[in-house]
């Protein structure tokens, strides 16, 4: 069965614009949300774009602040405390990647960890660790949101996921493997060094593939039943499509989707529900979340 995220995510944005009309009110403001941008990632512009289009969509200021490329790290340092020191910004976004030239990891710790709605600086990853999350990683959240939305007990059940990203690898296994209301799944955290795949994947229940390698998980990878959530995005040339190129995930759909009991499509899958949660975040934040 297709799990549609778009679908999905616009019956949450319906329930989160309900209850940021609730918060203006109590705030005397719209809650807001500021993005940095640096450089012109093509990506990184599509994302940004749709961040600002949904916060727009529910009710929520949400600001592009741009710098170029080659900004030095003390400028942005500087900003970041500005809005760190802003009342009336309630969450701060740094749009990632950053350009090569900047220390990422100095750059997420200058955010109010209060402020922190992408859930990344070290306290609020500390937080989701030890079993009491502040904010979610957007993907992870919109993940589990996925499972609670569609139906489907975790526990007891055995996952794999591919990829240990801090954005969706990581925080992924600490949410499934924990004892959360729909959590205490066996969790398995693959990667690039993991060695014979297969042999993890066909005992897996449910699998995640988040590592941005095109059709890493193909039907025989797969035993009959299983369920699927594709994170990866990847673009592969088209000619017949206007722009040349046409969107794939992680999982070859094709194969795969013949054998899964529940799979995401790539585009429409995880992609929309993770700037819903997003928004979801930002909601919290601007609630006073400690």
């Amino acid at each position: 069965m297709l799990i549609d995220g778009k679908e999905i995510s616009k019956k949450i944005l319906k329930e989160i614009s309900s209850d940021l009309r609730q918060i203006s009110k109590n705030l005397g403001r719209q809650p807001a949300l500021s993005i940095i941008l640096i450089g012109n990632n093509p990506a990184s512009e599509t994302y940004v774009k749709a961040k600002i289009k949904t916060c727009n969509e529910v009710g929520i200021k949400g600001e592009l602040i741009r710098f170029d490329v080659n900004v030095d790290s003390k400028i942005l340092m500087k900003e970041i405390d500005k809005l760190n020191n802003n009342s009336e910004v309630d969450g701060i976004l740094l749009q990632l990647p950053v350009p090569k030239n900047l220390d990422e990891r100095e750059l997420i710790e200058q955010i109010n960890p209060l402020k922190d709605v992408d859930g990344l600086t070290a306290e609020n990853i500390g937080f989701l660790n030890s079993g009491a999350p502040r904010f979610i990683p957007a993907t992870p959240y919109g993940i589990m949101e996925i499972f609670n939305r569609i139906g489907v007990t975790l526990s007891g059940k055995k996952v794999v996921i591919i990829g240990r990203s801090n954005i969706v690898g990581r925080p992924l296994f600490s949410l499934m493997s924990g004892r959360g209301e729909n959590s205490n799944s066996t969790v398995t955290l693959c990667h690039s060094y993991t060695e014979n795949l297969s042999e993890f994947t066909l005992q897996a229940d449910i699998i995640i593939a988040a590592t941005g390698s095109a059709n890493i998980v193909d039907g025989s990878m797969i035993k009959e039943g299983a369920i699927i959530i594709d994170v990866g995005i990847n673009r592969v040339d088209d000619k017949s499509r206007k722009s040349g190129y046409r969107l794939i995930g992680d999982v070859d759909f094709k194969n795969v989707n013949k054998k899964a009991s529940y799979i995401t499509p790539v585009p429409g899958g995880v992609g929309p529900m993770t700037i819903t949660m997003l928004m979801k975040n930002v909601c919290n934040a601007a609630k006073g979340v400690k």
